[in-house]
């Protein structure tokens, strides 16, 4: 492998790495990002991390305000009703649009996502949590056939995944109604308007608890 070759895969590697850690929560809001700890982390120079951050703050997920200062954007009560308004938009139609393309093997796969979800709320483990509830729905959406689509959904969770990790850090799975399973039995009958609905009702029963954590405040008039 040539030098370029090698240096574009380690920037794609790095990107991918740290778009993953946004998508599941696993960078969270409050924590400034040094570019020297995530270089060291990932064992790559500062430079592949830089150019990162960069496609990431062009995807809205992060806010770089200066080398030293780079961070995750403030969760504000218009920013709030931006992500929900289009992830109520986008996702219930990707949805609608994978069912033709969720065969048997797809439902094992989700019922046992589904699992894996349940034993992370139960023993506690968030970060579990997250991934096995990313990996649920881009199951689904990227069963449909617009790549464009899953492009723009992954865009809005860079954006909300960090602060569900906060939320999943205070509720328990008592406070979320199992759309999952709705969802499953959904494909199972193969009713896309009732999938659409659970995916709709799962967007809004993960967003209401980042409202109720009062992350999301209107500001002070």
């Amino acid at each position: 492998m040539v030098g370029g070759e090698r240096n574009g895969l380690v920037r794609a590697n790095v990107h991918d790495e740290l778009r993953l850690r946004f998508l599941t929560g696993r960078i969270t809001p409050g924590t400034p990002l040094s570019t020297r700890r995530l270089a060291t982390e990932l064992g790559v120079s500062q430079m592949p991390v830089r150019d990162a951050l960069g496609r990431l703050a062009a995807d809205g997920a992060v806010d770089i305000r200066s080398k030293r200062r780079i961070v995750v954007p403030p969760m504000t009560h218009d920013r709030y009703a931006d992500l929900l308004a289009c992830r109520e938009l986008l996702e219930p139609a990707a949805a609608r649009e994978a069912l033709r393309g969720l065969d048997h093997a797809a439902i094992e796969s989700l019922e046992k996502v589904d699992e894996d979800i349940g034993v992370a709320l139960e023993n506690g483990d968030v970060e579990a949590y997250m991934s096995a509830n990313h990996a649920f729905h881009f199951t689904i959406y990227r069963a449909q056939p617009h790549p464009t689509l899953v492009q723009l959904i992954e865009t809005l969770w860079l954006q909300f995944g960090p602060y569900m990790r906060i939320v999943y850090d205070r509720f328990d799975g008592e406070h979320l109604a199992d759309q999952h399973a709705r969802a499953i039995q959904a494909i199972r009958r193969r009713r896309p308007a009732d999938l659409s609905r659970a995916i709709l009702s799962d967007i809004r029963d993960g967003m209401g608890l980042i409202k109720a954590t009062g992350l999301a405040k209107a500001p002070l008039a």
